[in-house]
């Protein structure tokens, strides 16, 4: 995690790109993510002392609870996870471990540590890519190998033999032997020079991958226990191959993937990205309040409850097996989230309540807040469909009026209905867009500019019609 160029004050502004508003829930956030570098700088000791300020987000949805949450892991290349509390059971009922976040967010750890380490070997991967590329696009002359019988039995059993030892068969996964003449040679020099220049990219040729693992609920129970059958079964069984039709382009990605997989040491990247899962990574459990009782007796109180008691130990630092070692979760930053609309913080269970000290609750979004959130930032939603449409070659622009009415909208449907926040922005101009985005493509090319008449006459009497609001927005 570099932070060293970044202060809580920079990283709030990085956030303010993407999230409107909730000054204090980003400052609360920038503050926890920054004293992990100032832990860093403390003595070995001093660090073990010092464990993450968790957080508890409270606010209705669609307010940027999630959003904050994800960009700030963006901004720093934390791990990231986000899990739905309502998604666990305690044990003995039929759900998800509480465990399986924590392996979830190592796997995310090793994804990301793969792909620094695979930038690093690319040049020598890409030049081996491109020589197994060259002798499928120009193949060598296939040498017979007549075998009897009795060899064959022989190759046969020493196969097995080789398997139970945890051995490679020989000859197993081995090109076969060919002959490479002098054309051949020749042939293949100018297809690797076609193929430089991406003269080649768009031919499609057949190429032999691994079969992708298929999920299966055996599988996802034995992974809640830290163990992967489908690796488990790969160390002694061959891995099957399928084959694909792709293009040369394609084909290059793929075989530098598979030549980036062999150069580098994975039981150094199941260890760096441990270390950096613990360090640096962020559990986000969203809908914490669900898990609430709310004071209210009910059947599914006690499971309730108990998935409060299982997420415990986890908050407050232990050790669970992933398949790639153990993984402390002392130091990893958890934040909840929750509306608490029909609970409060405080029907949590005392012991995971201390374990969040931080609560920031986030405000309900205003009318000026959504006229930002449409314009403002770099994913904002105006440019999205402006985007969107723009790849039919038509032009759409919208007047500030527009984009004021819009909001007003939004916020009066929110008012009248359920508060759905910002996503109530999406719906609108779906709905608002749905004939230039339906006729777009059969359109000739041209600029359409929306108006704040044309808002009121596509959108203008759903929202008069307290009913037809209900169901269409």
């Amino acid at each position: 995690m570099d932070l060293m160029n970044k202060t809580p004050k920079s990283i709030v502004t990085e956030l303010d790109e993407f999230v409107i508003g909730q000054d204090q829930a980003k400052k609360a956030v920038a503050v926890a993510l920054y004293n992990r570098y100032r832990r860093m700088q403390l003595s070995e000791k001093m660090q073990q002392e010092i464990t993450p300020k968790n957080l508890l987000m409270i606010g209705p949805t669609g307010v940027g609870k999630t959003e904050i949450a994800r960009r700030l892991a963006k901004v720093v290349d934390a791990p990231f996870i986000k899990v739905e509390a309502t998604k666990f059971t305690e044990v003995g009922y039929v759900g998800r471990d509480v465990e399986s976040m924590v392996r979830d967010l190592a796997d995310i750890a090793v994804h990301m540590e793969e792909q620094e380490q695979f930038k690093n070997v690319r040049g020598k991967a890409a030049r081996q890519a491109d020589k197994r590329l060259v002798k499928l696009l120009v193949p060598g002359i296939k040498k017979e190998q007549r075998k009897n019988d009795k060899a064959g039995i022989n190759d046969l059993m020493g196969m097995f033999t080789a398997l139970q030892n945890g051995e490679t068969p020989a000859g197993f996964g081995q090109p076969e032997p060919e002959e490479v003449t002098d054309d051949v040679r020749n042939e293949r020099l100018s297809v690797k020079e076609q193929l430089d220049k991406g003269l080649l990219d768009d031919r499609e040729i057949e190429i032999q991958v691994d079969e992708p693992k298929k999920a299966a609920p055996m599988n996802d129970m034995m992974g809640q226990m830290g163990i992967d059958l489908n690796d488990t079964l790969g160390s002694i069984m061959p891995k099957k191959k399928i084959t694909r039709t792709v293009t040369v382009k394609e084909a290059r990605e793929v075989f530098i993937q598979e030549e980036s997989d062999k150069l580098v040491n994975h039981a150094d990247i199941y260890h760096d990205a441990l270390q950096r899962a613990e360090n640096t990574g962020i559990i986000f459990i969203d809908e914490i309040d669900k898990i609430t009782a709310g004071g209210k007796k009910q059947s599914g109180e006690v499971s309730r409850e108990g998935v409060q008691r299982d997420i415990l130990p986890i908050v407050e630092g232990s050790q669970v097996n992933t398949k790639y070692g153990m993984l402390k979760t002392d130091h990893i930053l958890f934040i909840g989230s929750g509306a608490f609309a029909e609970s409060k913080p405080s029907d949590l269970i005392a012991e995971l309540q201390g374990r969040f000290p931080i609560r920031v609750e986030l405000q309900d979004l205003t009318e000026a807040d959504f006229v930002r959130i449409l314009t403002e930032p770099s994913n904002a939603l105006v440019k999205q469909y402006m985007a969107l449409i723009g790849a039919d070659g038509v032009h759409v622009t919208f007047t500030m009026e527009a984009i004021q009415r819009i909001a007003a909208i939004a916020f009066q449907v929110n008012h009248d209905t359920d508060n759905i926040g910002a996503r109530r922005l999406a719906t609108i101009l779906e709905k608002l867009l749905e004939d230039i985005l339906f006729e777009g493509p059969d359109m000739q090319m041209g600029d359409i500019t929306i108006t704040e008449q044309y808002v009121n006459d596509k959108i203008g009497k759903i929202v008069a019609d307290k009913d037809l609001t209900r169901f269409i927005l």
